[in-house]
């Protein structure tokens, strides 16, 4: 059974960094296309990014384009979310989850992911 787990949240102050990472630890998803969504507070949750699962193909939301970026190692079942000079409105709950692969990439609703991690806190507050 395939596991996800996300780290890397916490507090920065604005325009600081963060590098999330979501781990899964089975190496089940190798082949599945990933992303990252967020939900801040009292919010829906939005998407951010995605990555096709050979890496090389990504699309980032245009609320945090040029400023987040997303990556997977080959090989290495991690995904990652870099994000640099961070907002307040980046203030969230951060996710990782696993999309269908049968569905045309790229792939940015919630509904198109099949498994979620449980999330990481990011805090962008001076």
């Amino acid at each position: 059974q395939g596991q996800l787990v996300e780290s890397g949240g916490g507090l920065v102050h604005p325009g600081g960094s963060l590098n999330l990472s979501c781990v899964d630890s089975g190496r089940t998803f190798d082949y599945y296309p990933m992303g990252w969504f967020r939900q801040a507070p009292g919010k829906a949750r939005e998407f951010i990014a995605t990555i096709q699962w050979n890496g090389v193909e990504t699309l980032v939301a245009a609320s945090v384009k040029g400023r987040f970026t997303i990556s997977r190692p080959g090989s290495k079942g991690i995904l990652y979310l870099q994000m640099t000079s961070l907002k307040p409105e980046d203030r969230a709950v951060y996710y990782c989850a696993v999309g269908n692969q049968f569905l045309q990439w790229p792939i940015e609703t919630e509904s198109s992911y099949r498994f979620w991690g449980q999330g990481t806190e990011v805090t962008v507050s001076s």
